[in-house]
């Protein structure tokens, strides 16, 4: 039971990271390269701004309750005695925080897609859409 159960908080870990991974980190569209390939004019760099700053505290908030409910999860895995009523209940409360966090990274890019015309939006997922490592360097994640 307990190798089934660390096997589901991987994969809902997994699932829950996927999102966020999509888009290039951090405020991409100030990104030289990304604002070239994209061709984005200063008003439209100044919408998707508004719409990070307005965000961003809500994000921060919620990847926050994740993180906590994650520990939590862990902490009721780690038990000498694992007791199912008490798993399954941090599983739900972890499912439902990362819907939040889904829901809100979700609003922001459609109100960031709406900012982007038609051609921005598909080199754009054109650019997602290749396997990470088929993506020029300048449009990763930076390495640590």
């Amino acid at each position: 039971m307990r190798r089934m159960l660390v096997t589901t908080l991987v994969a809902l870990t997994l699932a829950g990271t996927a999102m966020a991974a999509d888009l290039p980190p951090g405020k991409w569209w100030r990104r030289p390269e990304v604002a070239q390939r994209l061709d984005l004019a200063p008003e439209q760099q100044t919408r998707l701004d508004v719409i990070f700053r307005e965000a961003a505290n809500d994000l921060i908030d919620r990847r926050g309750e994740v993180e906590k409910l994650s520990i939590a999860m862990r902490g009721e895995l780690d038990q000498q005695q694992l007791s199912r009523p008490n798993v399954l209940r941090a599983a739900a409360k972890l499912s439902e925080a990362r819907g939040r966090l889904f829901e809100r990274e979700l609003s922001m890019l459609v109100d960031m897609r709406a900012v982007l015309n038609d051609p921005q939006w598909n080199r754009l997922r054109a650019f997602l859409d290749r396997p990470r490592d088929q993506r020029p360097e300048k449009m990763q994640r930076p390495r640590r």
